[in-house]
């Protein structure tokens, strides 16, 4: 039987977990284990069944040398803050083991979960939200397609 996943509450505890395992992706959704049991995302576009759950990864490149972990886990939450506020009340960001078999219509990784690792606390993505902001680049922020020009919605429907 599998246990049921953790509560992240820190930044730091979501680096330190980065820092113990590889092969880690950030989802947003309502139902961690609806969409475990499901497998799928739609895109919202045009309406076609991805083979895999719309994710981001979460493993440090090598590119990101000696820099924070921490700064690494704030950035990556941040970077698709807005799926929370884009799909309505009750989708959180969870973190989520498993392998990559496509890419989305965002170029983005489409992910068989193995396991619901952890759920990110709202007070993480506040955190997150606060070291990003204390960078010091006022040209940065999510990557909010949908609010950039207006008329698109997120890839993932699911």
């Amino acid at each position: 039987m599998e246990s049921a996943p953790s509560v992240v509450t820190s930044l730091r505890e979501l680096a330190t977990l980065l820092g113990e395992r590889r092969g880690l992706f950030i989802r947003w959704s309502r139902d961690p284990d609806g969409d475990r049991a499901n497998g799928c995302s739609r895109d919202s576009l045009t309406g076609a069944e991805l083979p895999g759950l719309s994710a981001n990864p979460l493993d440090v490149e090598d590119w990101w040398g000696g820099r924070p972990i921490r700064l690494w886990v704030a950035r990556r939450l941040h970077d698709y803050s807005h799926l929370r506020r884009d799909r309505g009340p009750g989708v959180k960001a969870w973190v989520l083991s498993g392998r990559e078999v496509g890419r989305g219509p965002d170029n983005e990784p489409l992910v068989r979960c193995d396991e619901v690792v952890a759920i990110v606390d709202d007070a993480v993505m506040k955190e997150a939200g606060e070291l990003v902001d204390s960078q010091g680049s006022c040209e940065w922020g999510p990557l909010d397609r949908g609010h950039a020009n207006g008329d698109h919605e997120p890839a993932d429907e699911r």
